[in-house]
């Protein structure tokens, strides 16, 4: 069966996306806060895309710092700070290339049963930010196939009883 990701506008300002994945919950925080197993799930193949360099000091006041992009002529940067870090089951993050600042991006891992259920909420600046988000289709779209990378990831993982 298939794991099925939502994605719910939770108010003007909110949005919520969750997953169950077939991990427990130490190994699905690697996932998210190792770089190397990062690169390997965070950004759609569909996208016809790379992340090129994935910087991550994951601690409260660490940086991260993703590029994305063909080429050095041809990137993107996303960037900011992390602002709790609770070991498998919390990250909480500021995403800071906007002009006005980006959403505070809070991930929760919850483990039941051997499986975790991941919750992402964006907490963005404005109505109009969230709103902009959604337009460009760089919110729920691409976080089902996200997810669907993470879950091989995860598969291979397990595997290897990380």
């Amino acid at each position: 069966m298939k794991n099925r990701t939502t994605a719910e506008r939770k108010s003007e300002r909110e949005l919520v996306v969750t997953r169950t994945v077939n991990a427990p919950a130490h190994i699905v925080f690697e996932a998210w806060t190792n770089p190397e197993l990062f690169k390997r799930w965070w950004v759609p193949k569909s996208a016809g895309v790379s992340l090129r360099s994935c910087e991550m000091d994951v601690r409260v006041g660490g940086k991260y710092r993703l590029v994305f992009g063909h080429d050095d002529s041809n990137s993107m940067a996303f960037y900011g700070t992390y602002i709790e870090v609770t070991p498998h089951s919390r990250l909480v993050w500021t995403n800071e290339e906007g002009e006005d600042g980006g959403p505070v991006t809070t991930v929760t891992f919850e483990e039941k049963g051997g499986k975790t259920l991941v919750v992402l909420h964006d907490l963005y600046p404005s109505k109009e930010a969230l709103d902009g988000a959604i337009a460009s289709g760089s919110t729920a779209g691409g976080m089902n196939e996200t997810f669907e990378q993470l879950d091989e990831l995860l598969a291979t993982l397990s595997d290897k009883g990380l």
